[in-house]
């Protein structure tokens, strides 16, 4: 089983690191390409190409401009204890045991618009791109064009013929990969909470859900599909009589 998460805009540099494995992306050359470019920019390129503040875009400009081009800097750590939002709340990697991290490693995949396709150990380092930022590279009209073929071939490198891809990725991310390409089953849950009288899908909640649910692979070392509908954290629930299609099974609380 592999299972896609998105990555967080927050990071987290400081916290304590609960364990020095590490490990480097796969996508080295194309990484550093893509920063090449970016550090041609200036900080009212930033801004517009990424629709954010002046002072976001002075920050991700002097990010760009710091940028070690060698993937193991002291300045980087793993991804899984950098990024920082509703999703990794919901996975809290920094409580994972330590015999689950190759598991862990094994099994959960990170869509990143500057790394491509992550796994949990890989070294990063600050970074601001979203998968949706219009930014041209070569041929490509954009990183949706760059990426798109790269993470699908590795993902498909990656999944034997019995496993299956679960993706827990939002949809902006979900869109660099070609599900279509992916000969195994593709599963993407759905999750919905009840809010005056109406199960509704709620973003908060459906983020960190999504945290939940890959945790959940992990502690149980889910390997099939229908041991997905025993998740039952945060009182989630599978709800067999809303799945309308086995390839998105909804769970509610």
């Amino acid at each position: 089983m592999k299972v896609l998460l998105s990555p967080a805009k927050s990071l987290d540099f400081d916290a304590n690191l609960p364990t020095q494995k590490s490990t480097i992306s796969q996508f080295v050359d194309e990484t550093n390409h893509l920063v090449e470019i970016l550090q041609t920019k200036s900080k009212n390129d930033i801004a517009q190409l990424m629709s954010i503040s002046d002072n976001l875009a002075g920050l991700n400009y002097d990010r760009f401009q710091e940028f070690d081009m060698n993937a193991d800097t002291s300045k980087a750590r793993p991804a899984i204890f950098t990024f920082n939002g509703d999703v990794y709340d919901g996975f809290d990697a920094s409580s994972l045991s330590a015999d689950h991290l190759d598991f862990m490693q094994d099994t959960i995949r990170i869509l990143s618009g500057l790394y491509g396709l992550l796994r949990p150990l890989d070294k990063i380092q600050a970074y601001r791109l979203e998968m949706g930022t219009s930014l041209k590279v070569g041929q490509s009209k954009d990183l949706y064009d760059f990426w798109q073929e790269r993470i699908t071939h590795q993902l498909q490198e990656e999944l034997a013929d019995d496993e299956i891809l679960v993706n827990l990725a939002s949809q902006e991310y979900a869109k660099s990969v070609n599900f279509l390409a992916i000969d195994q089953d593709v599963i993407q849950p759905q999750f919905k909470d009840l809010k005056n009288g109406k199960l509704k899908t709620i973003p908060f909640y459906a983020k960190k859900a999504r945290g939940m649910m890959a945790r959940f692979i992990v502690d149980h070392q889910i390997t099939y599909k229908d041991q997905l509908k025993n998740f039952n954290y945060a009182d989630y629930a599978f709800s067999e009589e809303l799945t309308e299609k086995a390839e998105k099974p909804v769970f509610i609380r």
